[in-house]
């Protein structure tokens, strides 16, 4: 019982050790993005006011700072002159390391080359084939010309904003209504070619990281992106983590169902949120009331809307209350702190947002609504969130809660040095 008692101590202390040397990875990984993002907020900043501004101890701040002029992430700038003390040197964010990234539509695709600081240095359109291999070929061939506009700066990978689910596990589309690119291995193709990393994002979850990195909802750590246009797609960021789900697959709740009497869906099923919520949804509403308007687009809808058209504006209010419901469940279950919307709701958005608002802060969940914000960026959002996926790749808090779901995108050196840290304690 002795030897037993010893052998189950022995093991608990392992363990801890263990836990401990995660947990302090994970806190310097963490302290790391914090830096950056400070960086990012109030550059041109000195050492000194890192420290005051992130919290941080001047020892602390002074390693990473070290660590992120090492990595280029980071430039020293201007000396300042003080009364008194010694002279601070300015830090700002390195905007001659670059990314190149692309929009892609089912019929053409937008390419940019955009700096840390989400700038867009140039961007271009480039049409599309109706094959992959071609439209890989058209993109590699627009991103190559790009690049050689930029001989001096230096280029930290490539990512792409796609019409679809990515397999976390294969980085292949695996679901794609638009395009036919299903199971291709369009990051293996354009990487071998560029020799570059390339990242893929469906285009929800890229704007959404567009908003955390360059947007509206810095320090956020729960969030939902909503697009609403043709269809109704989703993103999720819960404890700062994108949600990807079961095989890539989470956030689609414009297809939960809540009407099992309703129209039928593109997916098959009936009574889809997507069916009542959608622009499509709006546009079905005006000619049940109007049944000689024939075809009429979202555009031309709302037009008459905002010239006093009532059978519009019913339409759009009905939609708009349709949207609200269905968030008041999403809310219910996952409690945001911020809902972000994109698409061509971001168009008519002064018409709907207090409709909305009220249909998802009904009863209970009056307290705990979240705020709504509009997206700003329109297509731009996917382009730099399009980056941030690339950038997203180097936070360690990024690393460290996705390693169960994407293992491959944590950089062979880290993965390596921390694994060796791992046997190091559970040696003693």
């Amino acid at each position: 019982m002795k030897a037993s008692g010893q052998r189950l101590r022995v093991r608990a202390v392992r363990e801890l050790a263990y836990v401990e040397v995660a947990s302090t990875e994970l806190t310097r990984d963490i302290n790391r993005d914090v830096i950056l993002e400070r960086v990012r907020e109030m550059q041109p900043i000195a050492r000194v006011e890192l420290a005051r501004a992130s919290g941080l101890q001047p020892s602390t701040v002074s390693s990473i700072v070290d660590q992120l002029l090492r990595e280029g992430w980071i430039r020293e700038g201007a000396v300042v002159k003080t009364a008194r003390g010694r002279r601070p040197t300015m830090l700002s964010l390195n905007d001659s390391l670059v990314m190149l990234v692309a929009d892609v539509r089912p019929t053409q695709a937008v390419i940019a080359v955009i700096d840390l600081n989400g700038r867009f240095l140039t961007r271009t359109l480039v049409p599309l084939a109706s094959n992959v291999e071609q439209s890989i070929e058209a993109i590699a061939s627009g991103m190559e010309r790009l690049r050689e506009q930029f001989p001096r700066h230096r280029f930290e990978g490539v990512g792409l904003s796609v019409p679809g689910r990515i397999d976390p596990e294969t980085n292949r589309l695996m679901l794609v209504p638009n395009l036919d690119w299903l199971d291709y291995d369009v990051s293996g193709t354009l990487s071998k070619r560029l020799k570059l990393r390339v990242e893929l994002e469906n285009d929800a979850n890229a704007c959404l990281l567009s908003e955390l990195w360059f947007g509206h909802v810095d320090g956020v750590r729960n969030a939902i992106l909503v697009a609403i246009s043709e269809g109704v797609g989703a993103a999720v960021l819960a404890e700062g983590r994108l949600v990807l789900g079961r095989k890539g697959l989470a956030g689609e709740f414009g297809h939960i169902c809540v009407d099992p009497n309703g129209p039928q869906c593109g997916c098959g099923h009936y009574g889809c949120w997507e069916m009542f919520a959608s622009s499509r949804a709006a546009i079905r509403y005006y000619q049940e009331l109007v049944p000689h308007a024939g075809g009429i687009t979202m555009s031309e809808l709302i037009r008459l809307a905002v010239n006093g058209d009532a059978a519009a504006h019913t339409a759009i209010e009905r939609q708009s209350v349709s949207i609200g419901r269905g968030l008041r469940t999403i809310n219910a279950a996952l409690s945001p702190d911020v809902i972000l919307f994109a698409g061509d709701i971001t168009i008519y958005w002064d018409m709907v947002k207090d409709i909305i608002e009220r249909e998802c802060g009904v009863g209970l969940l009056t307290q705990s609504a979240p705020a709504l914000v509009r997206c700003g960026d329109g297509e731009l959002a996917l382009l730099r969130g399009a980056a941030a996926v690339v950038l997203q790749r180097h936070s360690g808090y990024y690393r460290a809660s996705h390693s169960n779901q994407k293992s491959d995108r944590a950089p062979k050196k880290v993965a390596a040095k921390k694994t060796a840290a791992v046997k190091r304690v559970r040696k003693t």
